[in-house]
């Protein structure tokens, strides 16, 4: 089973996107900052990182470039619904730091399992819960 760490500030939002990633099959683990996910991240093997990028004690664009720079091949999405400056900005900023995929809060359940399925391999199909119609601007691809 592959597993896959999520780092939010946000409880309802670390709740929500496990009780996803759970039902389409993933082990997850929760971490409520960067400093606690990359203390987690050191002591267990995760497949992906699904991170926010507004956080308090360790902020998400730091907490990937630090990820990175232990696990250079390591598959992270980040997501951001903004903050002071608009979410494209941070999601962008963040691809720059070593994001794979970003994504705009709020996100659709079938927007998150494609992302996640899209960068371990898996089927892009989704299934569970196919008439959710909460709607994300999508996932977008890194460039380059």
């Amino acid at each position: 089973m592959q597993r896959i760490l999520i780092i939010d500030d946000d409880h309802h939002i670390l709740l929500m996107v496990k009780k996803m990633l759970e039902r389409a099959g993933f082990e997850v683990d929760l971490a409520s900052n960067g400093n606690e996910g990359l203390e987690l991240f050191q002591k267990m093997q995760a497949d992906l990182v699904i991170t926010d990028i507004i956080m308090p004690e360790k902020e998400g664009l730091e907490t990937i470039r630090e990820m990175k720079r232990l696990r250079s091949d390591l598959k992270i999405i980040a997501m951001s619904g903004g903050g002071k400056i608009s979410a494209d900005n941070y999601l962008e900023t963040a691809k720059i730091f070593g994001a794979n995929l970003v994504l705009e809060k709020p996100f659709s359940q079938k927007t998150m399992v494609d992302a996640v399925n899209t960068l371990l391999g898996g089927s892009s199909e989704n299934d569970i819960n196919p008439g959710n119609s909460s709607k994300g601007p999508g996932l977008e691809k890194e460039k380059g």
